[in-house]
């Protein structure tokens, strides 16, 4: 639910004019979720009374910074606030984990490993919190997948067909930045560069960081290209994260002022 929404205008206004504006509850009721594809199978989608909201980018772009901010300021509101992301799902998410220590996943079973966390999640976390009026916040969605699949060498019609079960977002800010931007943020991280963010499964560079940049180089301009297709909202990441912050706070508040 949205408490401080809900209870701020909870019946009709009048306006100025005389006419009689819809309730919040018709308005709630007039946002109506779509697939990309075919869907999950059973869902009613006019149940579905919450916001989707995505922060998308590559790997050390800071998205994990900007939503466990953005969750704090959202139930300090008095929103109810899922937040997710990638290999979360009780299902998958273990596995996924344990079969990337190995280093020996090709790319399709990457992509459907992915694909079954990310369904699992959509079909036992998201439409649930969403049902409920939940402000459901994710941490990257179908487009990291895709991009990913792509730079490794898969059909891009195939895996977009693979993620035809997932909802469209009110929302995707694509935190954009570029490889030199990156790369220090990777260096000052615990974690340091990925085998997999920085693309050595496939061969790019000798080392993690040659094959860091040559990989998301290749990602990012797959990104790029998602823009238009898919509606990003590109916000500058080479700017300070105060100042991000207060830009996707403002672009979400508009959202929720829709309610």
């Amino acid at each position: 639910m949205f408490p401080s929404a809900r209870s701020s205008r909870a019946r009709s206004l009048i306006s100025n004019s005389g006419r009689t504006e819809p309730s919040l509850e018709n308005r709630l009721h007039d946002h109506t979720f779509e697939f990309y594809g075919e869907g999950l199978p059973g869902v009613d989608l006019s149940e579905l009374r919450g916001r989707l909201i995505v922060i998308e980018g590559p790997d050390g772009v800071g998205r994990s910074t900007q939503v466990a901010m953005l969750k704090a300021w959202l139930e300090s509101n008095g929103h109810a606030v899922l937040d997710t992301g990638m290999t979360r799902s009780a299902l998958a998410g273990k596995g996924i984990k344990q079969a990337k220590a190995g280093i020996t996943l090709g790319p399709i079973s990457l992509t459907l490993f992915y694909a079954t966390d990310f369904a699992d999640r959509l079909e036992n976390e998201m439409i649930p919190a969403l049902r409920a009026g939940f402000i459901v916040l994710t941490d990257r969605y179908i487009y990291s997948l895709i991009a990913r699949s792509i730079v490794r060498g898969l059909e891009p019609s195939w895996i977009k067909a693979c993620y035809g079960l997932a909802l469209k977002p009110d929302a995707v800010f694509y935190l954009r930045s570029n490889v030199g931007g990156l790369i220090p943020r990777v260096l000052s991280s615990p974690a340091g560069f990925d085998y997999w963010e920085s693309g050595m499964d496939i061969h790019l560079g000798d080392d993690l960081f040659d094959s860091f940049a040559a990989y998301q180089t290749r990602m990012l301009s797959v990104f790029d290209s998602m823009i238009d297709e898919y509606g990003f909202e590109v916000i500058d990441a080479t700017q300070p994260i105060d100042v991000i912050y207060r830009n996707l706070q403002r672009r979400i508040g508009r959202i929720l002022r829709e309610l």
